[in-house]
């Protein structure tokens, strides 16, 4: 990765990667630890989702900045991120069918951290296989 001439590709994916860490971080710290009003903004957030998802963002930004520097880390990095991304939704689809108190706007959401985390990972390795 490093060997290869910067792309306007690369340079979409690193950005995407970091300014979804910050929204990221940004809306789960709010729910977790704004005052009375932001956590009831949250609703029925699950948890265990809320925690993943805010410590994700961390993982986001260290994925877009390894992304800018074409680290050849930043392709297993984006990958481990869909997976693990896809299996908390997976858990969380688990908690629903228990019957577990939820909001439907974290299905939209878990779903684009899916689709978008699948579709960075995809394009990191077909680069890679390209150069």
């Amino acid at each position: 990765m490093t060997d290869q001439p910067k792309s306007i590709g690369m340079w979409i994916a690193a950005g995407l990667a970091v300014i979804f860490g910050a929204l990221t971080l940004f809306s789960g710290g709010q729910a977790l630890f704004g005052g009375p009003a932001a956590q009831a903004a949250a609703g029925n957030a699950v948890p265990f989702v809320l925690w993943f998802n805010f410590l994700s963002g961390f993982v986001y930004l260290l994925a877009g900045i390894g992304i800018a520097l074409r680290k050849p880390w930043s392709r297993t990095l984006a990958a481990a991120l869909a997976i693990a991304i896809i299996a908390v939704f997976a858990l969380f689809g688990w908690h629903v069918q228990q019957g577990g108190a939820y909001e439907m706007r974290t299905v939209g959401a878990m779903a684009l951290r899916s689709a978008v985390w699948s579709g960075i990972a995809l394009y990191l390795v077909r680069s890679a296989r390209a150069a």
